[in-house]
């Protein structure tokens, strides 16, 4: 369908002077630049600006807001002092698109090369409302001259570190919200100061609602980003006690995705301190070497039960129920915490044990 209307029309209605340019396809004029609002200069100046008042272009879509924090993001432009003005006066408009084409704009800035120069954007002009979880990370509470770190700028600090060694999309929403519960799970205590004690399986909780509300995904990857919020501290615990038991529960628990978990877990090391994240850095290797070792040997990353339910009621001639799955959960433990290898014979020796004592 073709619309009435003039070049100089089309070109008044785009969202940016960078993106309202034309060349002529006209014969006399065949191959010259039609750029009426300066978008070469401004590409030059790496600088967002809207042809026509802001007001005016927010208003034909008020996506374009979440656009130019993400063509910011994207290229390391700066944006127009009036044009980004005019973002803040008019953030509550957003609320009239649907966030399944927010979210695309907002995924597009988390998968940016430096992503958290696009969020404190979005956190400054007012637009991260749509993400009101993150914005109460925000914040430094002191009580008996003890203070906690700002929470909202240290998760963009582990999201760009994370950004620096992968590009998955979901290992960076996983960096987003692994400390979104800490608000939710504060407390002071005058001894040690501030603490967030289980921020990590209440975070683990509200990842399904985050992600039902911002319309991502409700399948494998909300998963994903559930597991390593759950996980995140595991092996930062680890580093001051290795034990055979606690690595193969990890890597249990983790299974394909350790490897994801522990590109968090160097992420989150954010210290200042450089001896501190050197000391940080080499426990955390002899952790992954113990992982390689014990998985080689043991074989738990993917643990499957050396013996299935139906073998043991088969061989016990009992019916399905509760008490099978409890001599299951016993042939794992055993294995888990090193009684047993993860080895059919050993595992149907304990099974005959395990029998004789329900006998």
């Amino acid at each position: 369908m073709v619309e009435d209307g003039t070049l100089e029309e089309d070109q008044q209605r785009r969202d940016f002077t960078i993106n309202a340019m034309a060349i002529s396809l006209n014969k006399e004029t065949f191959g010259e630049l039609v750029d009426p609002f300066g978008g070469v200069q401004h590409v030059k100046e790496r600088l967002i600006k809207t042809p026509l008042d802001p007001n005016i272009t927010f208003s034909d879509d008020p996506l374009r807001m979440m656009r130019a924090i993400r063509f910011a993001a994207q290229l390391n432009f700066d944006i127009e002092a009036d044009t980004f003005e005019a973002i803040t006066k008019n953030t509550e408009r957003l609320s009239i698109v649907s966030m399944e084409r927010v979210i695309v704009e907002l995924n597009k800035i988390i998968v940016s090369p430096v992503p958290s120069y696009g969020f404190k954007l979005l956190f400054q002009c007012g637009l991260l409302n749509i993400f009101p979880e993150m914005i109460a990370l925000h914040g430094v509470e002191y009580q008996d001259n003890k203070a906690h770190k700002d929470n909202f700028f240290h998760t963009l600090q582990v999201l760009d570190n994370v950004s620096k060694v992968s590009d998955d999309l979901w290992l960076r929403w996983s960096a987003i919200l692994h400390d979104i519960a800490k608000p939710a799970t504060k407390r002071f205590d005058k001894e040690v100061g501030w603490t967030f004690h289980g921020h990590e399986d209440k975070g683990a909780r509200m990842v399904p609602g985050i992600f039902r509300r911002l319309k991502l995904p409700m399948n494998e990857k909300m998963v994903f980003v559930q597991k390593l919020v759950r996980l995140h501290l595991r092996p930062i615990a680890l580093v001051k006690e290795v034990s055979d038991s606690a690595i193969r529960r990890l890597l249990f628990e983790a299974g394909d995705d350790v490897d994801a978990l522990m590109k968090l877990c160097r992420a989150d090391i954010t210290s200042k301190n450089n001896d501190k994240v050197a000391k940080y850095l080499k426990n955390f290797e002899q952790v992954e070497q113990k992982m390689i070792d014990l998985e080689a040997r043991d074989q738990v990353r993917n643990f499957q039960p050396p013996i299935s339910g139906d073998e043991i009621i088969k061989l016990f001639n009992i019916p399905p129920g509760p008490i099978i799955g409890e001599i299951k959960e016993e042939i794992k433990e055993a294995i888990l915490e090193g009684i047993i290898r993860n080895d059919r014979q050993e595992a149907y020796e304990l099974l005959l044990q395990i029998a004789n004592k329900k006998d």
